[in-house]
């Protein structure tokens, strides 16, 4: 009985509805041309800065997506020697950590190299430097074993089958049709979609297959921005704030969900991908419009007589971003953020509106008064 995606006849000759996807595909090169255009009015610190907010929320979020909490000063302090920057804690830095950054550092530079059973098994045993996983014994730089893959969920003696992958005497032939066909296939939207699920059908490695599978996204991904913005935002993030869609739509095309006409019909999952991959662009966007309104803001009052307290409360808003900022700015607000009494509040906040930094939100008054920044 064929259940699963590459038990099919046609496997994996994958199709599509492209008029379903004609549109957010449009939408996500408008989003992509429109971060390159932001990315040309910042500073080059401010684009690295940005790069590194990105990779550690992507190195956080594909190892979180596993199940796996990584130590966040861990992998800043490896991020900070991968980018050669100053006033590094060496003790922080964990192997494992380590080389998943450059596993992802990787995919993101050097998207224009051939991806091949020797690059893959190098990441995985990067992935795995002692050859272990947790406490268990696996296989590194190198296809697992002849034990039937399955992805298995459920308590104890209710177990469920979500996949099963192909059989191990399979994946020579499984691989060498994936990489002659990935190596050849111009970048595109369509071949992201299809080389993450793709490669997640395979299942080759004891484990890690999810990790290595996110950083072939970001190799394509990469390829087709020329890595002028790909490393500005981080679609694992995306993933790991909703993983139960994610399974979702693994579990619906790969033959978890039986009542389906059509396996090899990716549409569904590539309608997931699309939009995935769009809100992490959308994400993006407005994270780096708060800079760029929080660089005018300081470029316009840099001359004004600022304490202390006024650029805290002026950071920590602009940081979160007006339009996300709820109900605005008011003196409670201000004597919260700035830890401070009503009275000072209250003089801080009159000479932020006499420097021009400020107005008052129309249509409030007394004790309901609330304010807005404004370039």
């Amino acid at each position: 009985m064929k259940r699963w995606i590459w038990q099919y006849n046609n496997y994996p000759h994958f199709t599509y509805n492209f008029e379903k996807l004609e549109q957010l595909l449009q939408k996500i090169s408008m989003e992509q041309g429109y971060l390159l255009a932001l990315t040309q009015t910042m500073s080059k610190d401010t684009i690295l800065q940005r790069q590194c907010d990105a990779l550690l929320n992507e190195t956080l979020s594909t190892a979180a997506i596993e199940g796996e909490i990584l130590n966040r000063d861990s992998v800043k302090a490896s991020i900070a020697k991968k980018f050669g920057l100053k006033e590094i804690d060496d003790k922080k830095i964990i192997d494992s950590t380590d080389n998943l950054v450059a596993i992802l550092i990787d995919a993101n530079t050097n998207y224009d190299k051939a991806l091949t059973l020797e690059r893959l098994f190098g990441w995985h045993n990067a992935l795995f430097p002692k050859g272990y996983s947790g406490l268990r014994k696996i296989n590194t730089a190198t296809f697992r074993g002849e034990e039937t893959m399955q992805v298995v969920g459920g308590s104890i003696g209710k177990e469920v089958i979500y996949y099963e992958a192909p059989p191990r005497n399979e994946l020579d032939n499984e691989m060498q049709r994936f990489l002659e066909w990935f190596n050849t296939e111009k970048p595109s939207l369509i071949k992201a979609c299809i080389a993450h699920l793709w490669f997640v059908i395979i299942h080759p490695f004891d484990d890690g297959n999810g990790r290595i599978t996110r950083a072939i996204t970001d190799l394509v991904l990469s390829n087709i921005e020329n890595s002028k913005i790909s490393r500005l935002y981080s679609m694992s993030s995306s993933i790991n704030e909703n993983k139960k869609a994610y399974y979702s739509a693994l579990e619906y095309t790969t033959g978890y969900i039986k009542k389906v006409d059509n396996h090899l019909d990716i549409t569904l999952w590539c309608e997931w991908f699309l939009n995935t991959l769009y809100q992490a662009l959308l994400d993006t966007k407005s994270k780096l419009n708060h800079i760029i309104f929080k660089t005018e803001f300081w470029d316009k009052h840099r001359d004004q007589p600022f304490n202390a307290r006024q650029i805290k409360v002026m950071n920590f808003v602009l940081d979160i971003g007006i339009e996300n900022f709820k109900g605005n700015l008011s003196k409670k607000k201000y004597m919260s953020i700035a830890d401070t009494a009503s009275t000072t509040a209250s003089r801080d906040i009159a000479e932020l509106l006499e420097f021009g930094c400020l107005e008052q939100i129309e249509g409030t008054a007394g004790r309901n008064v609330s304010y807005k920044i404004i370039i």
